[in-house]
């Protein structure tokens, strides 16, 4: 069980390291002086972990398979989501000299974070990849139970490790003075990442 569990680990570190939408929008956050913000937004990431790895032990990602346009319409509302998150953060850092944005409340730093990682529908699939990989033919109860835990455990501590570290002074000092262009980058990042969703949807209808 512990090996099982062990690569589970490996596979799902491999994929947390990969910047991603999450780890811009915390890093954002917690730059920007939001460090309640970004620990909340921290812990909706791992609730949608939990649920994005539950649904890949329920088989979700069988379904998904099986009704591709399922997916290709969560598909497009997430990069839609995307895509409206970027356009927000470019314009509140259009200029270099823009007014610092608004402390965000706990729920609405929570909600943004679970959405963000919900906003991708392939999470369940590499959820069920990677469970299909490591799990053995036929798992206990114990140890989905395990490996489920292990994600949501995985995702929150990573994520408030970004948080943590994002939030140190000397971080949200370097932030400030380059506050402008770091937030168009984050938001061109994001929004190249909601294109990309959009792309490989309209790929998938053309087959």
């Amino acid at each position: 069980m512990l090996s099982t569990l062990l690569t589970i680990w490996l596979l799902h570190m491999a994929a947390l390291i990969t910047p991603g939408a999450n780890v811009l929008l915390i890093s954002q956050l917690a730059a920007s002086g939001q460090t309640r913000g970004a620990t909340q937004a921290a812990l909706g990431v791992a609730t949608g972990a939990a649920i994005w790895s539950s649904a890949a032990v329920l088989g979700v990602h069988a379904l998904f398979a099986a009704f591709p346009a399922i997916r290709l319409g969560l598909q497009w509302a997430g990069a839609l989501y995307l895509l409206y998150i970027a356009s927000r953060l470019w314009r509140s850092t259009s200029s270099p000299t823009a007014a610092a944005a608004p402390p965000m409340g706990g729920w609405r730093a929570y909600r943004l974070g679970l959405l963000t990682n919900l906003s991708n529908p392939k999470s369940a699939l590499f959820f069920g990849s990677v469970f299909s990989t490591a799990l053995p033919a036929q798992p206990g109860s114990v140890m989905l139970a395990a490996a489920v835990l292990l994600i949501v455990c995985n995702a929150a501590a990573w994520h408030l490790g970004l948080a943590y570290v994002f939030s140190r002074r000397r971080v949200q000092a370097s932030y400030a003075a380059q506050r402008g262009w770091i937030g168009r980058v984050a938001g061109a990042t994001l929004g190249a990442l909601g294109v990309g969703l959009l792309v490989a949807s309209l790929r998938e209808v053309r087959r």
